[in-house]
Order: C-alpha cells, then sequence, then structure tokens
C-alpha cells in the first residue's frame, strides 16, 4: 500500500474509506475463496490487499455479517460465506466496478 505520509489529506481519507470503511467486502471476497477463522481473514487481508485491518473493526465486521445473514458460522468456528453474501459482494462488485469505469472514461 501507499505510504500515507507521502500522499496528503484527501488521499489518506480515500485509502481508509475503501478499505476499513468498506472492510466487510473483504471480508466476504477472502470466504467466498474458503471458509476460514477470523486470524486468517485477517491474515489473507494483509497479504492480498496489502493492509492490516484493527482485529477489534474485523471482529465487529464478521460480527455484523453474521447477524446480516451474509456470513455463516460453523461448528469448528470457521466461517464461511452465504448466498445472500456472494449475492451482496457481487454486488459491490459491480458498483466499484462501473465506478472505477466512469472515472477512468474521464480522463
Amino acid at each position: 500500500m501507499i505510504e500515507r505520509e507521502k500522499i496528503g489529506k484527501p488521499l489518506s481519507r480515500l485509502i481508509k474509506n475503501i478499505t476499513i470503511h468498506t472492510l466487510w467486502i473483504y471480508v466476504l471476497a477472502i470466504l467466498a475463496r474458503e471458509s476460514t477463522y477470523p486470524y486468517q481473514i485477517k491474515k489473507k487481508i494483509k497479504e492480498i490487499f496489502l493492509f492490516n485491518p484493527p482485529t477489534v473493526t474485523l471482529y465487529t465486521v464478521i460480527y455484523r455479517l453474521e447477524r446480516e445473514g451474509l456470513i455463516a458460522k460453523g461448528d469448528t468456528g470457521s466461517y464461511r460465506i452465504t448466498d445472500k453474501g456472494r449475492e451482496a459482494l457481487k454486488t459491490a462488485s459491480n458498483i466499484l466496478r462501473e465506478l472505477s469505469d466512469k472515472l477512468n472514461h474521464l480522463e
């Protein structure tokens, strides 16, 4: 990820908004690949998306996703994405893709 000191406040806010504030998308993306445990979700987000979400924030997001029926906890404590979660991930991905396309066509 980009060093925040070198990019200025507006871009720093943008990075926070598309990482921490939308952490649920990253959690669903990880779980769409495989069922796993919260500490592994955190590790995979850091490896794949190159940011390290705060642990408490991650667990809060996981709890909310479970409560909303987007993920489900198995008997062993691992989490899996539900059909509702897959649909939410697909919708979020489409929204982000459309935004990116619009921004790229402004140049």
